[in-house]
């Protein structure tokens, strides 16, 4: 049996996309199990009860993957 996963919404950064079903792609600062707050992209259901796979990065993990983006738009320009 899985036990269950406590997560609280600490920020809501933004929504990247929506689905034409209501699921929204949002950017979140969330707190898994009690721990630090991360930010965290994935999908969630219109009614915020369910959510998809998704990816949860440190501040470091953000600040890189923001530098990695800048660098691939430099380089289609």
């Amino acid at each position: 049996m899985m036990s269950s996963i406590q997560y609280e919404i600490v920020n809501r950064v933004g929504i990247l996309s929506e689905s034409p079903k209501g699921w929204q792609k949002q950017l979140n600062i969330i707190s898994w199990n009690g721990r630090e707050p991360k930010y965290d992209l994935r999908d969630w259901a219109p009614d915020g009860e369910k959510m998809g796979k998704g990816i949860t990065l440190s501040l470091d993990d953000l600040k890189a993957l923001k530098k990695m983006l800048s660098h691939m738009e430099e380089l289609q320009e």
